[in-house]
């Protein structure tokens, strides 16, 4: 199912509604009274990070290093090294220093939509621009937060942080809860993350999260393909979740279409939802039927409440995959090219970028 969001932008985000409000420095005041408690809480905890942060190459010298933590680290290396040298991303994304937390999660997003409406809240972030989630590395914050939007009626869902860029900001560090995840996520998390770094839209969250997605993955599969082999074991289990990945979002796309249908009917309001539910019953179904989720956890998947927030939660990774295949074919499969062609998409209007993205096969 979807995979965690990254906290993109840590510098100055502040909640919005439907009038989005740019703040500029004569307004300071004003922003302040309003945003300076989560403020205080995103820079007290960055700076921690980034005050925390050990270079990796002097890590792997300490006597006494777990082979666990080192393989992992070397790994981490390696996949930068690749980055830079053949997918051409910027050396600035980070993935050079390690930064040990004392906390199991990253941190936690809040996102939100509409009820009766495939349309996401959003939040407005200096440099990030609008986006639709709102991270916090308290998870108390972001419980709260979520509560006070479900008490105005939208459809919300809290979900653990996997990684996040500051944009080329700072030289993220690799996070420890990060060294716990399987060998072919972790490069990926290195490429999709310095994607970011390399190429990015202020205000088109979908854009850049299906684009990194896409270098993440086909980067993956070049790495392992040089690295090991077409046989790698690590490139065949990439294979087989990226294949249930597409069975899965085919089918998100094919109920969100339908919510989309019954949202823009003149059914009233309590028919809307009666009918919402219906459609929600009716995923879950073709989702155990088509054995998505492991059989150990399909009771729980049943008994989760799922909303509209779900649904554009996923495929905002997951959007354009036939389009950006395209353009990389037309780049001749050179990625510094294919990043320049990505970047040209930022002059298009929104419209049309919002067509690129929903080419379908």
């Amino acid at each position: 199912m979807p995979k965690p969001l990254p906290l993109l932008s840590i510098p100055l985000p502040c909640r919005t509604k439907k009038i989005r409000r740019i703040f500029t420095i004569s307004l300071f005041p004003i922003f302040l009274s309003g945003c300076l408690p989560y403020l205080f809480h995103l820079g007290k905890e960055q700076s921690s990070i980034i005050l925390g942060r050990e270079k990796i190459e002097d890590i792997l010298k300490l006597p006494g290093l777990d082979l666990k933590t080192k393989q992992k680290l070397n790994l981490i290396q390696e996949a930068r090294n690749f980055a830079i040298g053949e997918l051409a991303l910027n050396e600035k994304g980070g993935f050079e220093y390690y930064t040990k937390l004392n906390r199991e999660e990253i941190g936690w997003n809040v996102s939100a939509s509409e009820a009766l409406e495939l349309k996401s809240y959003t939040w407005w972030f200096p440099i990030a621009g609008t986006v639709p989630y709102k991270g916090f590395f308290d998870k108390q914050m972001a419980l709260k937060l979520e509560k006070e939007l479900q008490s105005e009626g939208y459809d919300t869902r809290i979900r653990a942080i996997g990684g996040y860029s500051t944009l080329g900001w700072f030289s993220d560090p690799v996070l420890s809860p990060q060294l716990s995840w399987p060998d072919h996520r972790l490069v990926g998390l290195v490429f999709h993350e310095m994607a970011h770094a390399t190429v990015y839209l202020p205000g088109d969250s979908t854009l850049n999260e299906s684009y990194a997605s896409y270098v993440e993955e086909k980067g993956i599969e070049r790495y392992y393909t040089i690295k090991e082999g077409k046989s790698s074991t690590n490139l065949q289990k990439f294979k087989k979740e990226k294949l249930r990945r597409e069975v899965t979002i085919k089918l998100l796309q094919k109920y969100a279409n339908e919510l989309k249908t019954l949202y823009a009917s003149e059914l009233d309001s309590e028919n809307k939802w009666i009918q919402k539910r219906s459609i929600m019953v009716k995923f879950k179904e073709e989702v155990i039927q088509k054995k998505l989720v492991p059989e150990e956890k399909a009771k729980e998947f049943l008994t989760r409440e799922w909303n509209n927030e779900d649904f554009l939660g996923a495929l905002r990774y997951h959007s354009g995959e036939v389009s950006f295949e395209s353009l990389f074919i037309e780049s001749g499969e050179n990625f510094r090219q294919f990043h320049k062609e990505v970047k040209k998409l930022f002059e298009l209007p929104e419209e049309n970028r919002k067509q690129f993205l929903n080419k379908i096969r």
